[in-house]
């Protein structure tokens, strides 16, 4: 019989079912694009000019293989100009840093939120990704909708929308502080979090699983199936809870005459333990709304400042580097942030495990418990440094920008007065 629950850490679930959904919603978005026309009615075309452009097609064919070649060797010839050029752009360059580092803090977060859910605060895999889904998406493609409106509605100028993200992003990050205190004290866990005498202790050597208690019962330290104690206290195994005997079956199971509970000081004639991990205390539900009240804020503004931030992107630009430019920029979050900021989040996290399991052939399985406290300082931390950081690239753009507005003002007003207008719109 299952005898867990799909809160317990050994819970894996369908975890494909997600990938073949959203594998099939993507397929079938994609019909469609198959019966489009191989090309189409530009405006203000009629019939016949369509098919005098069908006509032209054929003969326009040959010509493009002709001139493949000669276009590829252009492309190539004129690369190394153009990322010389953005090298040179200290605008452009100082936002790819900002990029990178804002990209590292927000991918690393998103990528270990469902296991901090999971850890901190009770709740299952599933749970915890519903719940991100919930809470966070919807209110990000809100944001991103907003900002973008902001920027069509009022004609901002680069240094103005500049302005913009920067002091969004930094109420952003000042809130994001307030997330350290919406935490929960975890159920105590024999040997690992308290002594088997329930004084609190962190451990993460096997050695402290072993107490007087449980010394004759010759109890295998690599088993992970932890069980509750009547004291409150989660003991890794029944076995290395000191119980000698059991009734029922499956879940229902109950173990009895527990030599640890009872020498914990826990004063009861029923000495017994239950299937799974004790519950945390009782205001992690209401410490939980709190941390995902405040997720929905700072995800609302966060992605209300990305619009602005990314028009200082496009705007950085010349009109012949825009498309180069982005991709480059693309590239770079991908491979600097997107890429390692998981792997170095991942490897500090597991630096916490108090618990590893153990695969059947013998080495080291998943994690079954960290130590949350310093689970929650890397967590939060971690990004809280990268953020920082990314604020001083931003305040040298804005300083950049400033300086530059204030050259063209100054041109400006020393132009021609017939020509002020004109230079007023393009500077707008």
């Amino acid at each position: 019989d299952i005898t867990i629950t799909p809160t317990d850490a050994r819970w894996v679930g369908a975890w494909w079912l997600g990938i073949l959904v959203c594998a099939t919603l993507n397929l079938l978005a994609g019909i469609p694009f198959w019966f489009f026309p191989k090309s189409l009615v530009k405006e203000g075309e009629t019939n016949e000019t369509e098919e005098m452009n069908k006509r032209s097609v054929v003969s326009l064919q040959e010509k493009d293989r002709n001139e493949a070649k000669q276009t590829m060797y252009e492309i190539a010839k004129d690369f190394i100009p153009f990322l010389k050029a953005l090298f040179h752009n200290s605008v452009y360059m100082l936002f790819i840093c900002i990029t990178v580092l804002q990209f590292s803090a927000f991918n690393g977060m998103v990528s270990f939120m469902p296991k901090y859910l999971e850890q901190q605060f009770g709740k299952s895999a599933s749970d915890a990704i519903f719940l991100i889904g919930v809470y966070n998406l919807p209110i990000i493609c809100v944001g991103y909708f907003f900002g973008g409106l902001l920027m069509k509605k009022f004609k901002i100028n680069i240094y103005q929308a500049a302005n913009i993200a920067f002091w969004i992003s930094l109420l952003d990050y000042l809130l994001y502080f307030s997330a350290f205190w919406t935490v929960c004290d975890t159920s105590p866990v024999a040997g690992l979090t308290v002594s088997y005498e329930g004084v609190k202790q962190v451990s993460y050597t096997e050695n402290t699983l072993l107490a007087v208690c449980n010394s004759d019962c010759d109890c295998p330290l690599k088993i992970w199936d932890p069980v509750c104690g009547d004291n409150g206290i989660t003991y890794v195994s029944p076995c290395l809870a000191g119980c000698k005997a059991s009734r029922g079956t499956g879940k229902s199971m109950v173990f009895e005459n527990c030599t640890c509970v009872a020498a914990s000081g826990f004063s009861s004639q029923n000495v017994s333990a239950i299937l799974g991990q004790c519950g945390g205390e009782e205001n992690c539900d209401k410490m939980l709304r709190y941390f995902l009240i405040l997720t929905l804020v700072c995800s609302f503004i966060f992605s209300l400042a990305a619009m602005p931030g990314y028009m200082v992107l496009i705007r950085s630009l010349k009109p012949e580097e825009k498309s180069f430019g982005v991709g480059i920029h693309g590239l770079a979050s991908r491979v600097l942030a997107g890429i390692p900021s998981p792997i170095y989040f991942g490897a500090l996290i597991d630096n916490t495990c108090l618990k590893w399991g153990t695969m059947t052939c013998g080495g080291e399985g998943a994690c079954r418990m960290y130590d949350i406290v310093t689970y929650r300082w890397l967590y939060f931390g971690l990004p809280a440094a990268l953020r920082g950081l990314s604020y001083i690239p931003s305040a040298l753009i804005l300083l950049i920008l400033k300086k530059k507005l204030k050259a063209e003002s100054q041109v400006l007003l020393n132009a021609p007065v017939e020509m002020q207008d004109k230079e007023q719109e393009a500077l707008n």
